[in-house]
């Protein structure tokens, strides 16, 4: 037999084993929707005042449980929570990639912020290739300094989309969050909605000026009529949120699923595309009993009970057949998740000191089913 007739015979029998694999008129499952997780990186310590704050919340021993895995505790109320190294960041890297986690969507500050220091330590992580990563905006940052100001947040977005391991939706644009539109105009801010639209216009011209694809851009809240709104006025792509609570008092997991399952319902009878949001909890009793500066009227009752890691699990679960089932709305088959490492506020993935990883062997079976270590 001839090279070419040998490589032809190889061809027509792998041909017949992937034809053998399926039932006739089947077609082999369609890739899974990206899952990414909220990170919020004020796990520092003294490197800020925010991350000070942050160890107090958690300090009352009855808030022990939720340290993550880096943290310590120091005294009978005193805990440090400083993951603000790239050792620990590698293990973070490690332990969301085994679970099958896409992406984290780091909350942007200011390149000098302490609270940008868990994206630094990620894109000088040797191991980022395993993890993707795209922006989560946030309007009073954006839109800070107006106009002047905009140009500088532009070179530095367009860089950050150029990386290779950027999270990208419908074959390549760079995906992006954006949560409290409503603070992009303000005294401080932008002037006018206009002006924000402009800036907004000018980060998408840069964008496809770079070679790039024009951005997917998300636009984050609580009322699906009021981000329709927004969305329109700004150009956004999608609606979606950055957390979920309807204000229940002591209730259970399964009822903020439920409530966030509804939800993907309700952002979608708007007619606009929607990424939906799952939840990991909302508990954030240790912000009230112990005020921090960002919560200006916490209701110390008004709370969800912690998921089970399989309630998790299965939550995130309905969440991926959503996208499935809404194709047209979900176009860009991606859930995101609240959060890697709100511990404080009542959501986590990232392991704890008290759980281990239950919570990502849990979504394993969900993301990586048929992983070989499972």
């Amino acid at each position: 037999m001839t090279a070419r007739g040998a490589w032809t015979a190889l061809l027509a029998g792998v041909m017949a084993g992937l034809a053998a694999s399926f039932p006739a008129g089947a077609q082999p499952a369609a890739a899974r929707p990206t899952v990414g997780a909220i990170r919020w990186d004020a796990w520092h310590g003294p490197a800020s005042n925010v991350g000070l704050t942050v160890e107090k919340t958690l300090a009352p021993a009855r808030w022990h449980y939720r340290l993550p895995f880096f943290g310590k505790v120091t005294g009978e109320n005193a805990v440090e929570a400083r993951g603000d190294t790239q050792e620990i960041m590698d293990r973070e890297i490690e332990y969301a990639h085994a679970a099958g986690l896409n992406y984290w969507a780091f909350v942007i500050y200011p390149e000098d912020n302490a609270l940008s220091g868990g994206l630094r330590l990620y894109l000088s992580s040797a191991h980022k290739d395993k993890v993707r990563f795209c922006l989560n905006l946030q309007g009073g940052w954006e839109g800070g300094g107006g106009t002047a100001a905009w140009q500088g947040k532009v070179r530095r977005y367009v860089a950050l989309f150029r990386e290779k391991s950027y999270q990208t939706v419908l074959d390549g644009r760079p995906l992006v969050y954006l949560y409290s539109v409503d603070d992009l105009v303000g005294p401080g801010c932008f002037e006018t909605w206009d002006e924000a639209r402009a800036a907004f216009d000018r980060l998408r011209a840069a964008t496809l000026e770079a070679g790039l694809k024009t951005p997917y851009i998300v636009a984050q809240g609580w009322s699906p009529d009021t981000l329709a709104k927004q969305a329109e006025t700004l150009g956004l792509d999608a609606l979606g949120a950055y957390a979920s609570s309807a204000g229940a008092k002591a209730a259970p997991y399964a009822d903020l699923a439920a409530h966030t399952e509804r939800w993907w319902d309700a952002f979608a009878a708007v007619g606009r595309d929607t990424v939906p949001l799952a939840t990991a909890g909302w508990d954030m009793r240790p912000r009230v009993e112990t005020p921090v500066p960002w919560v200006k009227e916490g209701d110390i009752e008004q709370y969800y009970g912690a998921p089970a890691p399989q309630e998790l699990a299965a939550h995130v679960g309905k969440a991926l057949q959503w996208c499935r089932d809404h194709p047209d709305t979900a176009r860009a088959q991606t859930v995101l998740v609240y959060a890697w490492n709100e511990f404080d506020e009542g959501g986590w993935l990232c392991p704890t000191l008290e759980e281990g990883a239950a919570r990502l062997d849990a979504l394993k079976e969900v993301l990586r089913p048929d992983a070989a270590d499972r």
